[in-house]
């Protein structure tokens, strides 16, 4: 396992989080795809540049991915992963963590990528609030990935336990040099 994609039901389930410590057991490059998607100002990068941009990272030999932006990079990061980690925690877990969070964010005006920072309105007021668009993803993502994740070799971690267990496990295997994902219990083979 030397690529690595990283994706979730909703946010807060713990991407980065995860995304950063399967790096560094690896011993690979993270990038999250939120850093190179969201220039200053909040603008996005449109279909081709993001494209443009990802093809080189993912061409990689070692990688883990946080993102997969589907929706501008249809199967891109999926196709070149060896792994897709899919983080699927229950809600009564993501979302205390999602408010958290972006509280702490919009408090201590934390910047995100490239001079961004949580705003009120971007926050709770708008239609394409963080939280709002968490609530109404998740149950159409939990639909729709089993269908489309399955020619993919999948880690779908279902609780904290399993979290925690994966990420054990990928830092034994790599200070003994294996690198096997079944053996995890929790992985399943999709190609």
């Amino acid at each position: 396992m030397k690529r690595v994609a990283v994706l979730a039901s909703a946010s807060g389930n713990g991407k980065t989080t995860v995304g950063r410590a399967r790096a560094k057991a690896l011993g690979v490059r993270v990038v999250e795809l939120d850093a190179i998607h969201h220039r200053a100002g909040w603008t996005e990068l449109d279909a081709t540049e993001l494209r443009r941009r990802v093809e080189p990272i993912v061409a990689g030999e070692g990688w883990v991915v946080d993102g997969v932006y589907r929706s501008k990079l249809g199967d891109l990061v999926l196709e070149r992963a060896d792994t897709v980690v899919w983080l699927d925690l229950p809600r009564r877990v993501w979302l205390p963590r999602l408010v958290r969070r972006t509280i702490l964010r919009f408090v201590l005006r934390q910047e995100l990528w490239n001079g961004n920072k949580e705003s009120l309105r971007g926050v709770l007021l708008s239609s394409d609030s963080l939280l709002r668009y968490a609530l109404h993803t998740e149950p159409r993502r939990r639909q729709r990935y089993p269908h489309e994740l399955a020619r993919f070799r999948v880690a779908r971690l279902r609780t904290q336990a399993e979290v925690d267990a994966f990420l054990r496990s990928a830092g034994a295997r790599s200070r003994a040099g294996r690198r096997p994902v079944s053996d995890t219990g929790v992985c399943r083979e999709g190609r």
